[in-house]
C-alpha cells in the first residue's frame, strides 16, 4: 500500500466487540503527526461493547451492525465503508469471521492483532492452550486478514515470557499492554514509515 502524498491521511474503520482498548490506542496512535491513519468510523456486532464509548469521546461515527444474517450484515457494512471512503480496516478484538467474498473487496486492506505467535494457537482461548502446552513464551501478532481464520501474512510480532505464576487473565493483561504498542507499529510497516 502506498500512502498518498500531502497531509492526507489514510480513512480507517476500527472494528470492536468489547472493551476497546486497542481501538483506544489506535485512536491515540492517529493523533500523532507521523501516524498514517485518521479513524473516521467504529463498526461493531455488541451494542454493548464497551469499546463504544471512545467513539463518543473521540467524536467518531459508530454503527453497530446486526451479525444474525451474516450476508445482510455484511452488505450492510460494504456499503457504510464505501460510504464514509474507508480506505483500511483494522480488526480489534472483533469476534466475528468474514465471508470470503467481504474479504476478497478489500484484499489487502485489512489488518488484525491476534494474542497469539502465530501461527500457533489461532482462534479462541489463546492465552489458556499457551499456560496448559507449558510454552515458555506466547505474545500478539498482527497480520493481514485472507479467508483461513488467523492465517494471513505476519506483519510484526512481540513475544512474551509467559511466568510460572501467569493464569490466563495475567498472561492476557501483559500481551494486551503489547498489542497496544504493535498495532501501531505494524500500520506504520505497512505503509513503510
Amino acid at each position: 500500500m502506498v500512502l498518498s502524498t500531502g497531509t492526507n491521511k489514510i480513512i480507517t474503520a476500527v472494528f470492536i466487540s468489547g472493551t476497546g482498548s486497542n481501538l483506544k490506542s489506535l485512536i491515540k496512535f492517529s493523533k500523532f503527526k507521523k501516524s498514517p491513519i485518521s479513524i473516521k468510523l467504529i463498526i461493531t456486532n455488541n451494542k454493548l461493547a464497551k469499546g463504544l464509548k471512545y467513539g463518543k469521546i473521540f467524536k467518531i461515527k459508530k454503527k453497530i451492525i446486526n451479525f444474525k444474517n451474516k450476508e445482510i450484515a455484511e452488505k450492510k457494512i460494504i456499503n457504510e465503508l464505501k460510504r464514509n471512503k474507508i480506505e483500511l480496516i483494522c480488526l480489534a478484538g472483533f469476534m466475528k469471521i468474514f465471508s470470503k467474498n467481504f474479504i476478497k473487496n478489500f484484499k489487502g486492506k485489512i489488518l488484525n492483532i491476534h494474542p497469539s505467535l502465530l501461527p500457533k494457537y489461532k482462534g479462541l482461548n489463546t492465552h489458556q492452550r499457551a499456560i496448559e502446552n507449558k510454552d515458555k513464551y506466547s505474545g500478539c501478532t498482527v497480520h493481514f486478514v485472507n479467508s483461513k481464520l488467523d492465517s494471513g501474512k505476519i506483519i510484526l510480532q512481540k513475544k512474551v515470557k509467559i511466568l510460572k505464576k501467569d493464569t490466563p487473565d495475567s498472561l492476557s493483561k501483559r500481551i494486551l499492554t503489547q498489542e497496544h504498542k504493535l498495532y501501531p507499529k505494524a500500520i506504520l510497516k505497512v505503509f513503510n514509515l
